[in-house]
């Protein structure tokens, strides 16, 4: 066990799903004693994980059932984890949706829900949770971006805005909070393998994985190593920085 992670307190939005991005960032870093605040939209979802990775890894959890969309939301889960730990040093902001279309045919609903979770979610998320996070000796901001927000993928017109106005966010909060020590990166995953990609035909994965330099898609845990590297302590003097983690994906863009 690292002591470095050791009785932290960190908060992982969209981290319910069992095998979800979110989740392995906190299987990862919950495995070295870090303290951990599982958030999600179901409440029913944010409880049941909590509990179990409370009873997997032996640290104090808490589950918050949040909408990243709402401020009045974000203010309320971080009071909670104030009242409940009474610091916070680590923040992952994972939440995110898809919902692809080609431009001509995405409708100005699907446009604003993309751009309400995936970007504004991270904003009023990270305005909530600054002041007491700022109080970290060892503050740590992480915001999941994508390959798409680097390169722009078609029918993705929403989805590559959101996570675009994600980097131009994290550079932005990068220079507000190295004042107070603060770290904030980025990381830009390529095409992960989750119950998503599962679910589609053999053939699409495989093109898939052929678009890729590795020939394999990324696993959850791929970007959760990454995100514990920028959450610890080699990572101290690295902020404003976004990196890619997509199998070569986006070499030449």
């Amino acid at each position: 066990m690292a002591e470095y992670f050791k009785d932290k307190v960190a908060l992982v939005t969209g981290s319910a799903s069992p095998r979800g991005l979110g989740r392995a960032i906190v299987n990862r870093i919950a495995k070295e004693g870090t303290n951990i605040v599982i958030l999600d939209l179901n409440p029913e979802a944010v409880q049941k994980a909590a509990l179990e990775v409370k009873n997997t890894y032996n640290v104090k959890t808490l589950g918050v059932a949040c909408n990243v969309t709402k401020e009045a939301d974000c203010i309320s889960a971080i009071n909670q984890v104030k009242i409940e730990f009474g610091r916070l040093d680590f923040l992952v902001n994972n939440a995110g949706v898809l919902k692809d279309n080609l431009l001509m045919r995405i409708t100005e609903a699907d446009w604003d829900m993309v751009i309400d979770v995936n970007l504004k979610g991270v904003f009023l998320m990270t305005k909530s949770a600054s002041k007491l996070i700022l109080k970290s000796p060892t503050g740590r901001i992480v915001n999941i971006s994508s390959v798409s927000g680097l390169i722009g993928q078609a029918a993705q017109a929403n989805y590559s805005s959101s996570k675009a106005g994600v980097i131009a966010l994290t550079k932005v909060s990068a220079r507000e909070f190295s004042g107070r020590g603060v770290t904030v990166n980025a990381i830009c995953p390529g095409f992960i393998q989750t119950d998503m990609t599962d679910a589609l035909p053999d053939d699409i994965k495989k093109k898939l994985s052929e678009m890729v330099p590795l020939k394999k898609l990324a696993t959850p845990d791929d970007v959760a190593g990454t995100a514990k590297f920028y959450l610890g302590e080699d990572a101290g003097y690295i902020t404003g920085t976004v990196l890619r983690v997509d199998g070569g994906a986006a070499i030449g863009m």
